[in-house]
């Protein structure tokens, strides 16, 4: 997981720079004693791009839904997601969950751009998960060797998708 976390961030950095956009992905530190809000922020003057980012990591050839029991966490009685909506809401930022599908060995990972609307409509109607097929109906990232390499399509259709800016 944490290497997905820095494949990501390196990805962004590498688009920002290459695309002349004035934005840095930054992955936060983890520590067992604190919670940790996101995995990535990205600062930037432009508001398309003011991002907070949550990566998950599943092993699609054992689990066919990211479950919000199993995969989220929940600390000092609340829910990830809740955590996670909160700082979004309060930030400005604007919400992604970044999913790594990993299928096994000879097999390319694969990391999809889930709008956090669609997150936090899922858990606040009670639906298990986000479905593996559901995932992949988003934007998904291509590798280039170990690296995952943003084109800007992706990048722009995820954040496209996230609707007008707050």
């Amino acid at each position: 997981m944490a290497d997905f976390e820095w494949e990501l961030a390196d990805a962004l950095n590498q688009f920002f720079d290459r695309e002349e956009i004035k934005a840095i992905a930054y992955r936060l530190k983890q520590s067992r004693y604190t919670s940790q809000v996101v995995d990535l922020l990205v600062y930037s003057i432009h508001p398309r791009y003011y991002l907070a980012i949550e990566c998950k990591s599943l092993d699609a050839r054992k689990a066919k839904t990211l479950y919000f029991s199993q995969h989220f966490s929940k600390a000092r009685g609340a829910h990830q997601v809740d955590r996670a909506e909160e700082f979004i809401s309060i930030s400005g930022r604007r919400g992604i969950l970044a999913v790594e599908l990993r299928r096994g060995a000879g097999n390319p990972k694969c990391a999809h751009l889930v709008p956090w609307d669609v997150v936090i409509n899922c858990f606040r109607s009670e639906v298990p998960g986000l479905s593996v097929e559901q995932i992949e109906t988003y934007p998904c990232l291509a590798r280039s060797g170990r690296s995952y390499l943003i084109e800007g399509d992706e990048l722009k259709d995820a954040v496209s998708g996230l609707g007008p800016y707050p």
